[in-house]
């Protein structure tokens, strides 16, 4: 049993060390990934548990090829484990989805490219880092969420989409409105149908998630003849 700890524990690549870390690595990814996947992102245990567990494997090999192959004690292991941090930027890309108005995904982007970094610590014998590092992405990812809403600090974007009948050539009014119920407006895109005589007016908005929305579309309606009104992370035409 000693010889094992003592494997396990070796800076040097074991059988044994190398199970140990790639299972502790599985479990720390897939920690982080639970809460991913709680959050409603498409990136979840599976997907956090294979990169860390990549990254870990990355780090292994990077150790073990000087090790064995070169008789190096103090080789240079960063070289492959280095391309994990920029290489694992093409997944932390496909977890951003891009909307008109919007980004979604950053976050989990990120903690994407931070369990990298995980696997990489686990690999390289650095267990008690690892496992405080997991604790803070996922007291980050819990807790400070709960503070933003808290203070109400979490200003989402937004796009408040009026489609109106005739050529509405005066937007103040509905922008009034929308200031009166505590919505920040930053820009407003007009686009006019001439043929069909048809109004569309996009006000990019930053809003709380505690926007009240009916009665500001009520008010909105009263301000114009619209045909319809949306709250949406896209604009529309």
């Amino acid at each position: 049993m000693r010889q094992v700890l003592e494997q396990i524990l070796s800076p040097d690549v074991t059988l044994a060390g190398a199970v140990v870390k790639l299972v502790l690595a599985l479990l720390l990814g897939a920690g982080i990934g639970m809460e991913r996947r709680y959050k409603g992102q498409i990136a979840g245990m599976r997907t956090f548990a294979l990169i860390c567990m990549g990254a870990c494997l990355a780090m292994l090999i990077s150790i073990y090829i000087p090790q064995e192959y070169l008789g190096l004690k103090n080789g240079d292991p960063g070289r492959i484990a280095a391309q994990v941090v920029s290489g694992v930027g093409f997944l932390g890309a496909g977890a951003i989805i891009q909307m008109k108005g919007s980004v979604r995904g950053l976050t989990t982007a990120a903690g994407i490219w931070m369990t990298a970094c995980i696997g990489l610590a686990v690999g390289a014998g650095m267990y008690v880092i690892a496992v405080v590092a997991t604790l803070l992405i996922i007291i980050v990812l819990v807790n400070i969420e709960r503070i933003e809403r808290h203070i109400n600090f979490q200003w989402e974007s937004r796009v408040i989409s009026i489609k109106a009948h005739g050529i509405v050539s005066d937007l103040e009014p509905c922008r009034q409105i929308i200031r009166a119920h505590g919505v920040r407006l930053s820009d407003t895109l007009v686009r006019y149908d001439y043929d069909n005589q048809v109004t569309t007016a996009n006000f990019m908005v930053r809003a709380k998630g505690t926007l009240d929305a009916p009665p500001l579309f009520s008010e909105l309606r009263q301000a114009v003849d619209a045909i319809s009104i949306t709250l949406s992370n896209e604009t529309t035409n």
